[in-house]
């Protein structure tokens, strides 16, 4: 049901290099690139991140309860995909972990724009 989620950034090229790379081990790439917004995914037929300079013109800001949770498949490609982001300039939000007994294993971080993402598998 879910087609894609938009990130605002402040810098396109440095956004789709931290996108491309965190999530090249998921088999996405940047499929689409507009200039102003891009999409990284694994095909234009399933969810993908989009990262854009807002159309208003003004700063792009992370807004306050928002983020985007990332399917990781398995535990050990979410703590993957955590040390890839922190390697990639991430901050850590939460540490990788078993959030919910035997039902949810997260872990969470703010991309250098300041952008909430988990990183989950349930089970």
């Amino acid at each position: 049901m879910l087609g894609y989620v938009t990130l605002g950034v402040k810098d396109m090229d440095a956004a789709k290099a931290f996108y491309g790379e965190l999530l090249a081990g998921l088999g996405a790439k940047v499929l689409f690139d507009m200039e102003r917004i891009a999409m990284i995914g694994t095909s234009m037929d399933e969810p993908m991140v989009a990262v854009c300079v807002p159309y208003d013109g003004e700063p792009a800001h992370p807004g306050n309860g928002g983020m985007a949770a990332i399917k990781a498949g398995t535990k050990e490609k979410v703590d993957e995909l955590y040390h890839r982001a922190i390697e990639l300039g991430a901050s850590c939000d939460g540490e990788p972990g078993q959030r919910i007994p035997d039902m949810f294993y997260g872990a969470y971080v703010r991309d250098p724009d300041g952008n909430k993402l988990a990183f989950f598998v349930f089970g």
